[in-house]
């Protein structure tokens, strides 16, 4: 699934958003899945993983994915990570860790913090590098483009 969420990033990318893959299954079965698309919808929680939420509840035909995993390229921020623990997510699996909004095991623990009302199993660091480096080459592009407009 991993590989499949990193398609949804690299699509994400090619359209100008910042290169992140969800996906959400049960057993085997993608119920919904997505890439970024906060520029294109101008819309804050164009998360990936908040937009594949939306279309896995849909799908299943209620709101508690109480049986459904998420593979997702980032670590999720503080927003999607809350958003896990209220769908009901029964495991999260990341590849690269989010220094600067990672709300999973970087900067907080909101999947697996016992003052809420669920928990979510986590597994990090799933194709960390091939996430990571994506993410990398998309903003080193990024401050090029940046910098050749600038001159």
């Amino acid at each position: 699934m991993m590989g499949r969420a990193l398609e949804l990033a690299a699509m994400a990318a090619a359209a100008g958003e910042v290169p992140v893959g969800a996906v959400i299954y049960r057993g085997e079965t993608i119920i919904g899945e997505a890439g970024n698309l906060r520029e294109a919808s101008a819309d804050p929680t164009g998360h990936a993983e908040v937009v594949a939420l939306r279309l896995a509840a849909a799908n299943a035909g209620g709101w508690r994915l109480i049986d459904c995993s998420i593979a997702v390229t980032l670590e999720p921020c503080p927003m999607c990570a809350g958003a896990l623990v209220n769908a009901r997510i029964a495991r999260l699996v990341y590849g690269a860790r989010d220094p600067k909004a990672g709300a999973v095991d970087t900067l907080f623990d909101l999947c697996r913090d016992a003052r809420l009302n669920h928990r979510v199993e986590v597994f990090g660091g799933v194709m960390a590098h091939a996430c990571g480096r994506m993410l990398t080459e998309f903003f080193r592009a990024r401050r090029a483009a940046k910098k050749g407009v600038c001159r």
